[in-house]
């Protein structure tokens, strides 16, 4: 499996999970970093199981990149397995509940006694500590303890949840990637490892340092869609066109501003007054049916790459077509599937291009047989019946 970035020196293992711990895989995989994912056996699956469809992995872009070992984690044989590619890596991330990988004889003591300079990476919903750590809890949930949730809601109207966005993946995920980069960049220096402790709720607090600033020195409103920021403001906000499409403007400086009134036809002197929150709703009124006047191509033609602030809403069908998406090969599509590309951009040493997801399981021979392991004993360790010789 082809591999570049600035990551190719680390050793990851990751054990499978969903949401935020596959996030950081993803991006450390992306990066260069080999992450040998630890899959379970495929259990029977009902035909018509939602949660099933939702998480295959044929279209599970988080799942790319990786090489996929089946290991049954009930049995003994395949826990020593475990901890052979363990004892090989630098670094381990895992998702699950706190307490779980404790349970299965892989928890922190453990692994960092097999491998002291290991970068054991955790991430969770609420975090290891804590009166929550044991409830379960989805991103909406983290989100809305935070604040994060509250931002997002139009006034008088309620939160709108944002599909994993800022909690699952930039409050846990990415979280969890930025951490395990930072260990292994300390372990590097010091030959020792650490446990990270990165949980969803944290990390969607972090994401709003901005608006809890502002909030505390008086320059947000604890009413929502009422602010600069949240569709508050007539000047940043996204507007319907004449064909039911929406383009967004965000025109907050005054040159800017000037510019959106001269090219909107919003000439009224009432709009002199930009920063007078008090008009603000009659304004977003007004500007409103401006934008109602021309479709959203329209408005392209008139206001794309000005000084405006401005862009088009597009749909995730629409975004890759975007000549700028285009030009800076945001997206791909890997076998039928479009996903975004690797981010960032490395001047010296480029990530590769998009990986695809592989079949799981489908390594496991390769990277056992690196462990010593002969194809005999590799056989029984996805099933919970190793080979009468295996090791203990």
């Amino acid at each position: 499996m082809e591999r570049a970035g600035p990551l190719t020196p680390l050793t990851v293992v990751e054990f499978a999970g969903l949401g935020p711990a596959p996030f950081a895989g993803m991006m450390l995989a992306d990066m260069g970093a080999r992450v040998i994912r630890i899959d379970r056996p495929a259990p029977p699956t009902a035909k018509h199981d939602g949660m099933a469809a939702l998480t295959a992995r044929s279209a599970d872009v988080l799942a790319r990149g990786r090489e996929s070992v089946v290991l049954d984690l009930k049995c003994a044989a395949a826990l020593q397995a475990a901890l052979q590619l363990v004892r090989r890596a630098d670094v381990l991330i895992e998702g699950f509940r706190p307490g779980v990988m404790e349970s299965l004889g892989l928890g922190p003591d453990v692994c960092l006694a097999h491998q002291p300079r290991l970068v054991y990476g955790r991430v969770t919903g609420w975090g290891q500590t804590g009166p929550l750590p044991q409830a379960p809890s989805h991103d909406l949930n983290f989100t809305a303890l935070t604040g994060a949730l509250h931002s997002t809601a139009r006034r008088a109207a309620p939160p709108t949840p944002t599909p994993g966005l800022i909690g699952d993946f930039g409050g846990g995920g990415m979280l969890l990637a930025y951490g395990v980069v930072c260990a292994a960049l300390e372990a590097a220096r010091s030959g020792h490892g650490q446990v990270i402790d990165a949980s969803i709720c944290d990390g969607s607090a972090l994401l709003g340092a901005l608006v809890h600033g502002w909030r505390s020195a008086g320059l947000w409103n604890d009413e929502a869609g009422t602010n600069n920021g949240d569709g508050g403001a007539h000047f940043s906000d996204a507007y319907e066109c004449a064909d039911g499409r929406y383009v967004s403007i965000g025109s907050m400086e005054p040159q800017f501003y000037r510019l959106l009134r001269d090219k909107c036809g919003l000439d009224d002197v009432a709009f002199d007054a930009q920063w007078d929150q008090a008009r603000w709703p009659e304004l977003k009124v007004r500007v409103a049916a401006a934008f109602k006047r021309k479709t959203r191509a329209q408005w392209c033609a008139l206001l794309e790459g000005s000084d405006v602030c401005f862009a088009p809403v597009l749909s995730l069908d629409e975004a890759p077509h975007h000549p700028h998406n285009q030009a800076r090969a945001t997206f791909a599509t890997v076998d039928g599937i479009n996903q975004p590309s690797p981010a960032p951009r490395f001047s010296r040493t480029p990530a590769a291009a998009c990986r695809p997801v592989g079949v799981p399981g489908a390594q496991t021979h390769s990277v056992l047989h690196e462990c010593g392991y002969t194809d005999e004993e590799i056989n029984g360790l996805s099933t919970g019946r190793p080979h009468a010789g295996a090791r203990a």
